[in-house]
């Protein structure tokens, strides 16, 4: 894309701080980021109305949008509705895949498929989006039949925070799982924005 034009992602809010910060470090002045929550994933059917309402909101003031969403557990309803747009969206299922990498994640998934992820988002929100999230809170005994098929939970960072480390420590603690880290970056997430927003020569 030239440099005049104007970039719109529209993003999961989880994914709000790692966009945010490939925008700075690359002085994508062009770009531009509006979020919806990310509490959208304990209803992911609702994913793709929100993403059409935000796209005929804002989507016709910039040259070309971008969806920072993988499918989200949206069953193929966000492809269908970017397909009719003529919009791209991240690659893979969901963030999990895109941070880790597709071959990487696969491996994951095989060597334990009873595994509950954890982002630095989801690390850093894990009693309000989880616990809470899930009812937890209110009805501790549900956590048993919740996590009852899970192993193991796997964090993989997008930083190197001590403290963010140690807090999915204690959610593996709380819920009763072996603990496994994997460091990953911002894996196919700053692959595809520096595709998409850099400009053309």
């Amino acid at each position: 894309m030239s440099n005049d034009a104007s970039l719109l992602i529209i993003a999961c809010g989880a994914l709000a701080h790692e966009i945010t910060a490939l925008i700075e470090v690359n002085r994508w002045q062009h770009v531009s980021i509006q979020c919806l929550p990310a509490e959208l994933h304990n209803r992911p059917e609702e994913i793709p109305g929100a993403v059409k309402a935000k796209l005929n909101a804002t989507g016709k003031q910039f040259d070309q949008v971008f969806i920072a969403y993988a499918d989200c557990g949206t069953g193929g309803m966000l492809d269908k509705l970017l397909e009719a747009e003529g919009i791209e969206r991240l690659p893979g299922a969901h963030c999990y895949e895109f941070f880790a990498g597709t071959d990487r994640f696969a491996q994951l998934h095989e060597r334990e498929p009873g595994t509950f992820y954890l982002t630095d988002f989801l690390a850093r929100n894990f009693d309000r989006l989880v616990i809470q999230g899930l009812g937890l809170d209110r009805y501790p005994e549900l956590q048993e039949q919740y996590f009852e098929n899970y192993h193991r939970l796997v964090y993989l960072s997008q930083g190197d925070s001590a403290d963010l480390l140690e807090r999915a420590r204690g959610a593996a603690a709380q819920l009763g799982l072996e603990f496994e880290h994997v460091m990953t970056g911002y894996g196919q997430l700053k692959e595809s924005l520096i595709r998409v927003a850099s400009p053309t020569a």
